[in-house]
């Protein structure tokens, strides 16, 4: 544990932050696996909708510094991928 003021701040907000980033990376996850799961049923019309969702969930984390700008164009890509196999 810290002694000095200013490295128990630090703990504080670090924490802070920490709490904030695992709650986007978490609601990133669910998205993909929502959209994942419609392309694995073959349910064309529920992975259409759910794709500009997916794509802006990734582009509000990479926002937010959460995952890096090429991670998620990586990501993106490989979702369009899915989406335009099973069309």
């Amino acid at each position: 544990m810290p002694n000095i003021k200013s490295a128990k701040k630090r703990v504080l907000v670090i924490d802070k932050k920490t709490m904030r980033n695992k709650a986007i990376k978490s609601a990133l996850k669910t998205q993909v696996k929502k959209f994942l799961a419609a392309v694995e049923a073959g349910d064309k019309e529920a992975a259409t909708k759910l794709f500009p969702e997916t794509v802006s969930a990734i582009d509000g984390a990479v926002t937010k510094g959460v995952i890096h700008k090429n991670n998620a164009n990586n990501r993106k890509a490989k979702l369009a991928k899915k989406l335009a196999a099973l069309n």
